[in-house]
């Protein structure tokens, strides 16, 4: 399996995760010029909330979370306020950073939701 393959499984793992949790989808993959932004969910308190997903077979070389640079925040961050004045009527909605780490083969992965886990 090629790593965009990977990428994409992960991705779904990930979101039928957050699906279950009763999370809405509000888009995949959301690109602008500054970054990326995996998944962007509503939550029945109507907070948007960006996630980030990692996946990472093994925590030989660091873990998912660890994963994470101060760079790669600030690009999530400049992406999120992005996403907030292109699509106004979330502007006011609260907001938080959500990571998913997913660990492990795709087949059984552990999935680790960290709610808040970056601040904006």
């Amino acid at each position: 399996m090629t790593s965009l393959e990977i990428g994409a499984e992960t991705e779904q793992i990930a979101l039928d995760h957050l699906l279950n949790q009763k999370l809405k989808l509000l888009l995949r993959n959301f690109r602008c010029k500054v970054g990326e932004i995996d998944l962007i969910m509503l939550s029945a308190k109507h907070e948007v909330i960006f996630v980030e997903v990692r996946y990472r077979r093994s925590n030989e070389h660091g873990g998912a979370v660890e994963s994470i640079t101060v760079g790669k925040q600030r690009k999530l961050i400049k992406t999120a306020q992005y996403f907030l004045l292109k699509h106004s009527k979330y502007a006011n909605h609260p907001c938080r950073f959500d990571v998913i780490a997913i660990h492990g083969l795709t087949n059984k992965p552990e999935i680790e939701w960290i709610q808040d886990a970056i601040q904006a």
